[in-house]
């Protein structure tokens, strides 16, 4: 399995929506995947897991700094 990479928020944040969404459900999945390889005494996925877990949360940051400033622009 390929070693996952750690993505820098500035290059997430040019992404749309759409595209966050859907890394947001990728990364979720893979994460999943991942837990169970773990589990199953793969080691070498520990490191994957961690990353995963950040981008993950870089995401879901975005995601909702963009939604807070939505609700802030309509007020």
């Amino acid at each position: 399995m390929k070693t996952e990479k750690q993505l820098k928020a500035e290059k997430m944040r040019e992404w749309s929506p759409d595209e966050l969404r859907n890394k947001e459900k990728e990364f979720a999945d893979q994460l999943f995947r991942l837990r169970f390889q773990f589990a199953g005494g793969q080691t070498d996925t520990l490191s994957n897991i961690r990353v995963l877990r950040k981008n993950l949360a870089k995401v879901k940051t975005i995601l909702r700094e963009r939604e807070l400033a939505e609700s802030a622009g309509k007020s």
